[in-house]
């Protein structure tokens, strides 16, 4: 399956990115791809992006990822909503998860709660060091 996706070159701490089309089974951090449709570089904010290389991509499968498709979108070449790219917390999602699912019902009345003591055990008596035997 060929994907529309962010190759990314550059310094460290000065990123620059190749559009490129690749197949999405390749590593996305180098090596080889079928095709370069663009450029971006976030510090300036210059896109450089091929409208025709990219629509005739499309127009033979390949998929743009999350960002690609909100970079088209905005530079109006896919007509189309803005995709969500923000990773969902880990922790937040299996609580979302359990109000869903959970039906709706008037609040039980809180329970009392029973006391219980863990039994208390023994102290072993450990023998004096003066009466150890060597």
């Amino acid at each position: 399956m060929l994907v529309i996706r962010l190759l990314r070159i550059g310094k460290k701490h000065q990123p620059s990115y190749k559009i490129v089309v690749t197949d999405k089974r390749r590593a996305p951090k180098g090596g080889r791809f079928v095709a370069q449709v663009g450029s971006w570089d976030p510090l300036t904010k210059h896109r450089a992006l091929d409208k025709d290389k990219i629509k005739e991509w499309i127009s033979k499968g390949a998929k743009p990822s999350d960002t690609v498709h909100n970079m088209l979108v905005q530079e109006k070449i896919i007509e189309g909503k803005k995709m969500d790219v923000h990773k969902k917390s880990k922790k937040q999602a299996p609580a979302a998860e359990q109000k869903a699912d959970a039906p709706k019902e008037a609040p039980a009345a809180p329970k009392e709660q029973e006391v219980v003591q863990a039994p208390v055990e023994a102290k072993k008596e450990e023998p004096k060091p003066e009466e150890k035997k060597e």
